[in-house]
């Protein structure tokens, strides 16, 4: 609607202001409109306080969301009467008084004041936000070039102080957060000063009007306008200058703004605020590499005198393709993502791990380029989602990166159901999808409990993906998940588990807090349901991932009691008061090239080897029909107390990483024992290591010219400083009840790490006990093996040696 022509009386802006309001579309537009309207009222109203023509030192000044023309129907009007000093004290308050009030008489809300351009700088000095709402100063009327000087001192000083006063500001945002909470997670949000807001949208501004850094512009001003378009429809259904938006107006709210109910307002409001959150984020990181690159080189110079030299920085690998520089995780030069479809997955899990966030430039350059995903996803590329799930609470702001750039409806597009979806249910403190991660974090930090984390990880991501859908979320959720599974890889009996997980995430929690546990029926409807104990035992993790993730209010020292007590009767019920054998405990048979590694190492008496980059089959357990990770590597030797410990530290210092192993004793053709380890490998990064290289290595660890675990502490102690290494719950080891007659069973559960499997094996080792077979699986980030030792004499250990072994390895790798 166009302003031209009103009159610029006050009875004509008010009617003129009205009418806008009424018929104006919605939107930038009729902020901008109605700030003209009002920029024409205000200089007719100074043009009347000073006759003729308004003497010269004298302007009019918008400032903070007046002079970014940024009006909703109740805001303020923040305005400047600014002067050069010369004017007489009482005619400069006569002259204010003419301007202030007539819009009183309006009814508007008025944030004034009276300056010279000295006091103005003063006064931003000493406060903040004054500061900020100067740098959005536009001049009005009366004398252009006094603005135009406060304007350029104002930025001059800013950008001068910014060293000092950027992280005042960040602090500033901090402390709203804390008291506001995060917007985009919100049931009833404050537009304005929760994190996300209208505020740090401001924020970034400044920010980038500082030239130390900028904020990622793709969105912002379509975010900042969504939140504005809400503000404006919410003064206008309740009639008050409010920001909060509670819950009885948000239908209203919703009809003004001719959407289809309240969840779509918020949703809108949730996307918008996100977008935000994470530009902010970026921006902060960026803001502190700036300085403390600042800080560095002015030390540096101080120091030498001269100029800091520029050079390349420091850059890390930490996966294929993916490298660490200045804090950041980036692709490596070499890498080329359009042609490499595991990339994206391969940097956010390497991120996540090293606990660093996913530099802007590289998710956007993966966004751009990478290469999609074959459907269904090779082995690695699902070991990759298991590993970042796994990283615990670093997972989540490098989720984040990958959600702002549209990464993760891309690899799995039922996501986008769940994304931003509000939870009208004051129990619940997030997001349907920011849910299902914080389950994913808090079923981290219960992998040791479960023989499948990997299971656990990805159910407790999908439990709640139902919740896009019409219907009971439970059943629904349970052929998405299926389908999911199968498409991130996993082979039907696994994707059948993940559906049961989906199916009955409930059921543990509902029947222990509903149901008379001493009934019999209770106990046998949910074994009937379950159906195994492996399921249980993933539900029973779940079902405390997705409590604790749900809010304070979920879970408790009682449901835990209960749910625990269900399970226990439960698993009673379905192995019949015993649990089943973990492992395998009988030697696998011999394929040709095993046989014949094993007759040449009886032969020589020497270690041999073959690296086969032949497919190997499926990776870790469960995986029937995947991809194949990385390649097969045999290796026959004499029997020797070392072998494991040695194997494992030279694959450890030649950076191959163990997805799984099998250690086993042969006796081929009768020609002599041998052990008989078959791992699976694939390279950290880079090219994999000539067999040769490994044979001889393998060698010198065997006859102690080799100090593996030197080697290992001396690159360990190297990369300390240079990476942050995610939390991870500690490692469990356990004597498996059950788990053979011939030996005892020694479980492991814990973060995998180089060197991991060779420190067990030195554990073992140096406990004089015979390790008789080896089972050893990689799932993600966590490694479940299984070793089956026996005395010297070759019977299995009694029960007190046993519980002694599993406390001193479980004490030696850091539990």
């Amino acid at each position: 609607m166009s302003v031209q022509g009103e009159t610029t009386s006050d009875e004509g802006y008010a009617a003129s202001r009205l009418r806008l309001l009424r018929g104006a579309e919605p939107g930038p537009a009729r902020r901008t409109a109605l700030a003209t309207l009002t920029d024409t009222w205000l200089t007719h109203l100074l043009a009347q306080a000073t006759p003729g023509h308004p003497p010269a030192g004298i302007a009019l000044v918008a400032v903070g969301g007046y002079g970014r023309r940024e009006l909703s129907p109740r805001s303020d009007l923040d305005v400047l009467l600014l002067h050069d000093g010369t004017l007489d004290p009482a005619d400069l308050a006569k002259l204010a008084d003419g301007i202030w009030y007539p819009v009183w008489d309006q009814g508007l809300a008025l944030d004034h004041s009276v300056r010279t351009p000295a006091e103005a700088r003063k006064t931003a000095a000493d406060d903040l936000k004054v500061q900020l709402g100067l740098l959005d100063a536009r001049h009005l009327a009366g004398d252009a070039a006094l603005t135009a000087v406060l304007r350029t001192e104002l930025l001059g000083q800013w950008r001068a102080h910014a060293p000092r006063r950027l992280p005042e500001l960040r602090e500033l945002g901090q402390e709203r957060a804390e008291r506001h909470g995060e917007l985009q997670y919100l049931l009833e949000p404050d537009l304005k000063e929760a994190r996300g807001g209208l505020r740090d949208a401001t924020a970034l501004r400044a920010v980038a009007a500082s030239w130390l850094a900028d904020a990622p512009r793709e969105g912002l001003s379509a975010a900042r306008a969504t939140l504005l378009d809400v503000r404006d429809a919410l003064h206008l259904s309740t009639g008050r200058a409010t920001d909060r938006l509670v819950l009885h107006d948000q239908d209203q709210v919703a009809v003004e703004l001719g959407m289809h109910g309240a969840d779509a307002v918020l949703r809108q409001v949730y996307e918008a605020a996100r977008t935000l959150t994470y530009a902010q984020d970026v921006t902060w990181r960026e803001v502190h590499r700036v300085l403390r690159a600042r800080t560095a080189g002015h030390r540096l110079r101080a120091l030498v005198g001269a100029r800091t030299p520029r050079g390349a920085a420091s850059r890390t690998p930490l996966a294929e393709g993916v490298v660490e520089q200045d804090g950041e995780v980036v692709l490596a030069r070499t890498a080329r993502p359009d042609r490499d479809p595991c990339l994206v997955l391969r940097a956010a899990a390497a991120a996540a791990q090293a606990g660093l966030p996913l530099a802007l430039a590289t998710a956007r350059r993966l966004a751009r380029d990478a290469a999609p995903l074959p459907v269904p996803w090779p082995a690695e590329a699902r070991e990759l989602l298991v590993t970042l799930l796994g990283a615990g609470p670093p997972m989540v702001p490098v989720w984040e990166a990958l959600e702002a750039e549209g990464l993760v409806t891309a690899l799995l597009p039922d996501w986008e159901r769940v994304r931003c979806r509000p939870q009208r249910n004051a129990v619940h403190r997030w997001t349907v999808d920011r849910h299902l991660i914080e389950a994913a974090v808090q079923a981290a930090a219960l992998t040791r409990r479960v023989q499948r984390p990997d299971l656990l990880l990805v159910g407790a991501l999908l439990h709640d993906i139902g919740k896009g859908w019409p219907g009971d979320h439970s059943i629904v959720g349970e052929t998405i998940a299926r389908d999911m599974a199968a498409r991130i890889g996993f082979d039907p009996k696994d994707a059948a588990v993940l559906g049961a997980l989906v199916r009955h995430h409930l059921l543990l929690i509902d029947t222990a807090t509903r149901r008379d546990l001493d009934d019999p029926a209770t106990v046998t409807a949910v074994a009937q349901a379950l159906g195994d104990p492996r399921t249980l035992e993933l539900l029973h993790a779940l079902t405390e991932a997705d409590a604790r993730a749900t809010g304070p209010a979920a879970w408790s020292a009682w449901r835990d009691r209960l749910v625990t007590d269900l399970t226990r009767r439960t698993a009673a019920a379905l192995t019949g008061g015993t649990l089943p054998p973990p492992s395998r405990d009988a030697p696998a048979e011999l394929d040709a090239d095993a046989e014949r590694l094993a007759v040449e190492a009886s032969r020589t008496q020497g270690p041999v080897l073959a690296l086969h980059a032949r497919p190997e089959g499926p990776a870790g357990p469960g995986a029937e029909g995947g991809a194949p990770i990385g390649v097969e590597l045999l290796v026959a030797l004499p029997e020797h107390p070392r072998a494991l410990s040695a194997a494992a530290g030279v694959l450890a210092l030649h950076r191959l990483t163990v997805r799984s192993a099998d250690l086993t004793a042969a006796d081929p053709a009768g020609a002599g024992p041998v052990l008989l380890l078959r791992w699976r490998v694939a390279a950290e990064y880079g090219s994999l290591p000539h067999p040769d290289r490994l044979r001889a290595d393998l060698r010198r660890a065997l006859e102690g010219t080799l100090d593996v675990a030197a080697k290992l502490a001396e690159r360990e102690k190297a990369y300390r400083g240079r990476r942050r290494a995610a939390p991870a719950p500690p490692p469990r080891v356990t004597v498996a009840p059950d788990g053979s007659q011939r030996a005892t069973v020694i479980e492991v559960r814990a973060q995998d790490a180089s060197g991991l499997l060779h420190r067990i094996g030195r554990g073992l080792e140096e406990a004089g006990v015979t390790v008789r077979s080896a089972h050893v699986s990689t799932l993600g980030a966590n490694a479940v093996d299984a070793f089956y030792v026996t005395a010297s004499d070759g019977t299995p250990l009694p029960g007190p040696d046993a519980a002694g072994l599993a406390r001193a390895l479980q004490h030696a790798l850091g539990g």
